[in-house]
C-alpha cells in the first residue's frame, strides 16, 4: 500500500472511531439507534474489518479497498445516525483535599467532571488494556491488568451537577450531534 493510501486509511480509521464511539462504550451507556429501512450499521461492519484476524497482510488489495469504502460510508453518514454521547462522573466530598467543606465540595465537583471526561474519552477513543499473568507450576501467581485512556475531548457540555447523598457529587456531560457533525466535517476536509 502506498503512503498516500496508508495516510488516508489511518485518517479515515481515526475519524470513524470518533464518529462511532458508541461501539467502545462501557456497559453504562447503550443508546437506542434505529437505522433507516432496517439497513445494516456501516460502523459495525467497519470495526469488524479492523479486527486482527480480518486485517492480516496476506489479505488481497481488494479487502483493503473494501475497508476504505466502508470507512467512507461511515464518514458520509447522515446526522440522524450520529448519536449524542453522554457520560457520568462521580466523586466523594470527604476524600477531597481542602481546608473547608466548601473547598472540598468544589474539588469533588471538579473530580466528578474529570471522571465524566474520562468516560467520554473512553467512548470516543477506546480503552487500551495491558495485562500480565505469571504462572508457576501451573498455578497463577500474579495477575495484573491496567486500563489506559488517552484522547482529546472537545465540545463537552455540562448537563447537570447533582449532589447524590450527603457526601457525593454526580456530573453528567454530553457531546451533542452538532459537535459530532462538526468534528466529522473537519475530518472530511483533511
Amino acid at each position: 500500500m502506498n503512503n498516500k493510501l496508508k495516510k488516508n486509511f489511518y485518517l479515515l480509521t481515526s475519524t470513524c472511531l470518533i464518529s462511532g464511539s458508541l461501539l467502545f462504550t462501557g456497559c453504562s451507556y447503550q443508546p437506542d439507534i434505529s437505522y433507516n429501512n432496517g439497513a445494516k450499521d456501516p460502523l459495525s461492519s467497519f470495526v469488524n474489518t479492523l479486527k486482527p484476524e480480518n486485517n492480516e497482510k496476506s489479505k488481497s488489495t481488494s479487502s483493503q479497498t473494501d475497508n476504505l469504502i466502508v470507512a467512507q460510508q461511515v464518514l458520509d453518514a447522515s446526522v440522524e445516525e450520529i448519536p449524542t454521547l453522554t457520560a457520568v462522573g462521580y466523586a466523594v466530598v470527604s476524600t477531597q483535599p481542602g481546608r473547608s467543606d466548601a473547598q472540598k465540595r468544589l474539588m469533588a465537583i471538579r473530580a466528578a467532571r474529570m471522571a465524566a471526561m474520562r468516560d467520554l474519552a473512553e467512548q470516543i477513543h477506546g480503552l487500551q488494556v495491558d495485562s500480565n499473568t505469571t504462572v508457576v507450576d501451573l498455578m497463577v501467581q500474579n495477575d495484573t491488568f491496567r486500563g489506559v485512556v488517552t484522547g482529546t475531548i472537545r465540545g463537552a457540555r455540562t448537563v447537570r451537577i447533582n449532589p447524590t447523598g450527603a457526601d457525593t457529587y454526580e456530573i453528567v456531560l454530553e457531546i451533542d450531534r452538532e459537535m459530532m457533525t462538526y468534528l466529522l466535517s473537519v475530518a472530511r476536509q483533511a
